[in-house]
């Protein structure tokens, strides 16, 4: 058997689950076969587990069984929350691939692009991108900044939930009366790092793209919670109907049954791109817009710090939503692509993998 540690994000929000399903997928078809994949927290500040992390504990757990450890996907060097220490780092002993990392800035007061003050240092990402074989950027601003710190190696290769049309199969059917109507895929505004008059407006741009919803003959409309964080924002309009669920699956089926998903969140806009269903894309930080572009769909989203009246935006798309399939097509041979590297990179850490159980160390 082959025993794989997969260090990820694990906090409150489902769309790293949407991540990681769609990580197992490019496993699948590397291994051919079932492996032993042990899901460890990024960071123990969402759990009540101390192991997380690429710390010495992980690591020498790593060392002692395991083949192999992918780090990612998710925008952990954005945000920090992954738990390093350099010294075990260097002793880790099997293969490391980095898969689907992102970093982008966010809006400050002024609606300039900078760093978060939670970043990931450069000495850190060096490190990890000096010690790792494979290096996945997740888009293109991440790609220009690791090389702009001198990572030689990484490529861009997309998220993996545009492909999460291959794990259609595996979704549940839903009960009559989820299985339509728009879905609003909200943030916590309290959680977005925009400027704080944008902030205060995401509530008032809400009602306004409900009351012209319904004015187009909508009746059923509902929230859509990625995260128990989001509960409270949902529950302050009055008469809205909100689903959260932390089943993965139950998810993905809601984005792909519905009518039309208009999305604050990355990871209900991609899985419904990547679905076939109609969805409109609000951003408000480099990670987003940057991805967006990547995956050749900047002109379809829309920039709610530096664009103009986000609803108006809103509208424009909602009348334009026949454009939105031959646009996907347009972009087809760039996520061809995109799955060609994250497919290729699996297929050769599957080998150093492999090499690795079978007794010689890679590079030896």
């Amino acid at each position: 058997m082959i025993t794989l540690f997969c260090i990820r994000p694990k906090g409150f929000n489902v769309g790293n689950d949407a991540i990681f399903i769609g990580l197992k997928h490019f496993l699948d078809e590397a291994f051919g076969q079932v492996v032993n994949l042990i899901s460890v927290p990024a960071t123990s500040r969402y759990e009540s587990q101390a192991k997380a992390g690429l710390t010495a504990g992980t690591v020498h757990e790593i060392n002692q069984y395991g083949h192999g450890v992918i780090v990612g996907g998710g925008n952990l060097y954005e945000n920090g929350e992954l738990e390093v220490n350099l010294n075990a780092l260097a002793a880790l002993e099997t293969p490391l691939m980095l898969f689907s990392l992102s970093r982008g800035r966010i809006y400050n007061r002024r609606r300039e692009l900078v760093d978060r003050t939670d970043v990931m240092t450069d000495q850190i990402v060096l490190a990890l991108n000096r010690k790792a074989k494979y290096s996945l950027a997740r888009d293109r601003a991440t790609q220009n900044y690791l090389q702009s710190i001198g990572c030689k190696h990484s490529m861009v290769a997309g998220c993996p939930t545009i492909f999460l049309d291959h794990l259609a199969e595996r979704l549940p059917e839903l009960h009559e009366r989820d299985r339509a109507g728009i879905l609003l895929s909200i943030r916590n505004p309290l959680l977005m790092n925009i400027p704080l008059e944008r902030q205060s407006q995401v509530g008032e741009d809400i009602r306004r793209m409900i009351k012209f919803l319904k004015g187009e003959g909508h009746s059923n409309i509902r929230f859509l919670c990625h995260d128990q964080r989001d509960i409270a924002f949902a529950a302050s309009f009055s008469g809205m109907e909100y689903i959260y669920s932390g089943d993965i699956y139950i998810y993905l089926a809601l984005l792909r049954s519905c009518d039309l998903n208009i999305s604050y969140r990355l990871h209900a806009t991609l899985p419904c791109l990547s679905l076939g269903t109609p969805t409109i894309k609000i951003s408000y930080d480099e990670r987003a817009l940057s991805l967006m572009d990547t995956i050749g769909m900047g002109g379809w989203n829309i920039d709610m710090v530096r664009g103009g009246d986000v609803v108006e935006e809103v509208i424009n798309r909602y009348r334009r939503l026949n454009e939105l399939a031959k646009l996907r097509a347009e972009v087809q041979s760039r996520w061809n692509e995109l799955y060609a590297n994250m497919a290729g990179a699996f297929r050769q850490f599957s080998d150093d993998v492999l090499v690795y159980r079978d007794g010689v160390t890679p590079g030896s």
